[in-house]
């Protein structure tokens, strides 16, 4: 096995193993370091705990990079329609994909499905290789390339290192990369349940003022449910018995659809905002988690990562065809300009809304009962929120389009 590789990716979650597939192909020789192998086989009747909303954007993403027929064959889930509410007034909005021409406004995706799919794709790529089970225990910069050394494999160098590696990124933290951001002082509940009533391929989300409540609607009639509430809240309602939690889970939905009837295991993981200072270092580049933590209340976190590495394979492929040093820092500019303004735009947007509706503040709870009012009367301004969320608009990567 070789020790000296052009680009390596520390991370092989779903934003990680996205921009070794866009890599794929080339004459760069690319390495992915991952702690945990993939959940690659499971039960026809089992559904994973976390899921994404998967948005047109990332879907020619995946299918760009050949993995969405894979992901289709496991499990992809359409929504055609959302229904959003005020949990404290009479504010709601409609949002229809018909209205704008589509068939769907995106799909719910379980994590473990993207993972396999991009991880099995890997292996169809003479340039990539996957070292899995491994971690990254130092790394230390040179002027041309970085030497990282492995728990199993000892020392790898790279011209280029990307941290995919989320959240509590150690490849940030090696690099002395500062993030500024706050706890929200929420935890995203995650789990399973199935409704008395059919959930309509819509996604149906009410704004409390402890955090929103989204069900999610799989294909086999189930729901996916992201229940942000407080930390306090959030043990409470993993501690309860199966028939609590749903009793609670049914009269935070307003029973929308009837009584929750099934529930499969619960999580729950702490809620922040978090953005590197800089994307980019000495032949090192961020993605994903690892430069921005986003609220969920949109579902746009992971999609923000998939048109990070989007993007830095199309800045990283440009410049290596031109003969340019990937790594050197007026190259991985480009990526960072072109990602960070964006990123932080949705985060600030985020951020408005959680405030907005985690408000009591009467002035504040007529302003977001009859902006959703207005919004929901006025065709035009519900279009382009639509065309956003699906990821149509902005300077999107090649992939993307």
């Amino acid at each position: 096995m070789s020790a000296d590789y052009d680009v390596v990716i520390i991370g092989g979650g779903m934003v990680g193993t996205t921009l070794a597939c866009a890599l794929g192909g080339s004459d760069l020789k690319v390495a992915v370091i991952e702690a945990r192998p993939a959940e690659m086989e499971w039960t026809e009747d089992s559904i994973g705990m976390r899921c994404s909303a998967i948005t047109a954007a990332s879907q020619q993403i995946f299918t760009n990079l050949g993995a969405w027929r894979a992901m289709a064959a496991m499990r992809v889930s359409p929504f055609r329609e959302m229904q959003v509410w005020d949990g404290e007034g009479n504010g709601a909005v409609h949002f229809d994909s018909a209205d704008i021409a589509q068939d769907k406004l995106g799909h719910i995706v379980e994590n473990r499905v993207i993972q396999a799919a991009l991880t099995k794709r890997i292996d169809d790529f003479d340039n990539v290789v996957l070292l899995c089970p491994e971690m990254l225990e130092d790394q230390e910069n040179s002027c041309e390339r970085i030497k990282l050394t492995l728990k199993e494999r000892g020392e790898i160098t790279a011209r280029l290192v990307v941290g995919a590696d989320g959240a509590n990124s150690r490849v940030r933290q090696h690099a002395a990369i500062e993030t500024n951001g706050w706890p929200y002082n929420q935890s995203g509940v995650v789990t399973t349940i199935r409704t008395e009533l059919p959930h309509q391929e819509t996604a149906w989300q009410r704004f409390m003022p402890t955090g929103p409540l989204a069900f999610l609607p799989l294909n086999n009639g189930c729901c996916s449910i992201v229940w942000s509430t407080t930390p306090a809240h959030a043990d409470e309602l993993l501690a309860m018995d199966d028939e609590a939690f749903m009793k609670a889970l049914s009269l935070a939905s307003e029973h929308r659809l009837g009584n929750v009837i099934e529930t499969g295991p619960r999580g729950a993981f702490p809620l922040k905002r978090q953005h590197a200072e800089t994307y980019i270092g000495n032949h090192l580049a961020l993605i994903g988690d690892a430069a921005h933590a986003i609220h969920p209340l949109a579902g746009q976190g992971v999609n923000l990562g998939l048109l990070d590495a989007a993007a830095l394979a199309e800045v990283l492929l440009d410049a290596h065809a031109k003969g340019k040093d990937i790594g050197a820092t007026h190259v991985l500019r480009r990526y960072e300009r072109w990602r960070k303004g964006d990123n932080l735009i949705m985060m600030t947007a985020m951020d408005g809304f959680k405030k907005l509706f985690g408000s009591e503040a009467l002035p504040l709870k007529w302003l977001r009962n009859e902006g959703l009012a207005i919004t929901d009367k006025l065709p035009p301004l519900k279009n382009q929120i639509m065309l956003h969320a699906m990821g149509y608009k902005g300077d999107l990567p090649a992939l993307a389009r």
